[in-house]
C-alpha cells in the first residue's frame, strides 16, 4: 500500500492535490492509520512521530504526490464574554478543565458538552450552538504546537502519543461529576479507556 511518510504545513505546498482526507479533530492527531481519500485514493498515514494536522496542511505520499488535510466540521460550542476580562475567567476555568479549547477573535470554542456548558453559563457566558472545524490551541504541553514530521518538530504532549492514546493516570474534575480516565466511556468525543504510564 502506499504510504504517506511526511507532512508539509499550510501554505508550504502549491502543487494540485492527488486526493483530499476529511478529518475531525481526533482523526488529526495520528501517527499511523489506514486512510482513504474523498476520490478513493487508499494509503497508509505511516509518521515517524504522532503528529498534529491541521487544515491545510499535506500528505506526501511515496510517490510524491500530495494528499490534502481539510478539517471536517464539528458540532461546537462558542463562548462569548461580556469584555475580554470576562472571558480571560471563562478560559480559566475551561483551562482548569484540561479542555481543548479554540480562540477565536468573537470567543472561545470548545466541543459541545452539557455539563461545561451549564458552567460556562453560570459564569454569565453567552453560548452558541455552532458547526465548524475544530482547531484547539496546542497548550503548553504541545512541544510549540503545530508540529510537522517533515519539519523535525515533533508534537508531544509529555508522554502522550495520540495514535495510541496515552492519557495517564489523572482524574478530570467536571463540577460534580468526577471520573478517572481509566472509565471506558466516551467524553469529549473521544474515549478515555487509556492507560497512562
Amino acid at each position: 500500500m502506499t504510504r504517506a511518510t511526511q507532512v508539509r504545513a499550510q501554505h508550504r505546498w502549491s502543487e494540485a492535490p492527488a486526493d483530499t482526507v476529511v478529518l475531525d479533530f481526533d482523526g488529526r492527531h495520528r501517527r499511523r492509520m489506514a486512510m482513504t481519500g474523498t476520490r478513493g485514493l487508499e494509503f497508509l498515514l505511516d509518521l515517524e512521530n504522532a503528529t498534529v494536522l491541521r487544515g491545510g496542511d499535506a500528505l506526501v505520499l511515496d510517490d510524491g504526490r500530495l494528499v490534502e488535510v481539510v478539517a471536517a466540521a464539528e458540532p461546537l460550542l462558542e463562548i462569548r464574554g461580556s469584555d475580554p476580562q470576562h472571558l480571560v475567567r471563562v478560559a480559566w476555568h475551561l483551562g482548569n478543565r484540561h479542555l481543548p479549547t479554540q480562540i477565536t477573535a468573537r470567543g472561545l470554542r470548545i466541543r459541545r458538552d452539557h455539563v461545561i456548558e451549564a458552567m460556562v453559563r453560570g459564569l454569565g457566558a453567552r453560548v452558541i450552538e455552532i458547526e465548524a472545524p475544530f482547531d484547539p490551541e496546542g497548550g503548553a504541553y504541545a512541544g510549540g504546537g503545530h508540529a510537522h514530521a517533515s519539519e523535525g518538530d515533533t508534537h508531544h504532549h509529555t508522554g502522550h502519543d495520540h495514535s495510541a492514546d496515552d492519557h495517564g493516570d489523572h482524574d478530570h474534575r467536571h463540577d460534580d461529576h468526577r471520573h478517572d480516565e481509566r472509565c471506558d466511556h466516551d467524553h469529549h468525543g473521544h474515549s478515555h479507556a487509556h492507560d497512562h504510564k
